[in-house]
């Protein structure tokens, strides 16, 4: 049996996770199975209770890799803030890898910073040591989720 990768982020509002990291991925925001017109209903066909369903009503509640290669994305509601630092986080690999010169990576990586702070991320930090081939940066989805960009 082939095993298939999705990665679950618990969220309070998958709306909003969703429509960001669609667009940050550049993934599509998967439309609900079979016959069903929203993801509420189907959820409610299986016999996911009301008060376990978004609270952003009927939005869609994942992302799927357009071209079928990325792993699906679900935002899982919870009712629990977060609090604390993420355990595992994305990394965005935008720069080019380590064959690439550290001045054009820096500019891939801020570029692609720029893009996502105008969707709605913060900066959290930038990983930039002297005498070290690397540069990252440390940011946050709009609900305080960490992910890197390098």
């Amino acid at each position: 049996m082939r095993v298939t990768l999705q990665v679950t982020i618990d969220c309070a509002d998958p709306a909003t996770l969703t429509a960001f990291w669609a667009v940050a991925l550049g993934y599509e925001i998967e439309p609900p199975p079979g016959d069903f017109g929203t993801w509420n209903a189907y959820w409610r066909s299986i016999g996911v209770p009301d008060d376990e369903l978004p609270a952003s009503g009927d939005a869609a509640d994942s992302i799927i890799d357009p071209d079928g290669v990325g792993p699906r994305v679900w935002f899982q509601a919870v009712p629990e803030p977060k609090t604390v630092k993420n355990r595992v986080h994305l990394d965005l690999m935008v720069s080019g890898g380590r064959t690439m010169p550290l001045v054009q990576r820096r500019q891939a990586v801020d570029a692609e910073v720029t893009r996502l702070a105008a969707l709605g991320a913060t900066v959290l930090r930038i990983l930039d040591t002297d005498g070290l081939d690397h540069y990252a940066v440390v940011l946050e989805d709009p609900e305080g989720n960490e992910f890197c960009v390098g």
